[in-house]
């Protein structure tokens, strides 16, 4: 997959509102559309592993944006 980033400047809470549902929407694009294949096509296995792969995308969003908020 590539991916390319996108810096953004975070100054106050209607800025990270702002960054938090743009994100959200791009993860659930990327990975939701996966998680609704599996959950009419597929075993409780494939399920799984779909929800996990949405969840673990979340959590890779909120690590990226702590860590921009960590001083160097």
């Amino acid at each position: 997959m590539d991916e390319t980033t996108e810096t953004m400047t975070i100054s106050n809470r209607s800025d990270f509102a702002l960054w938090a549902i743009e994100r959200a929407k791009a993860i659930v694009a990327e990975e939701g559309g996966n998680l609704a294949i599996a959950t009419r096509d597929q075993g409780d296995d494939e399920i799984a592993a779909s929800a996990n792969a949405l969840g673990q995308a979340i959590v890779n969003a909120l690590l990226e944006v702590f860590d921009g908020l960590m001083e160097e």
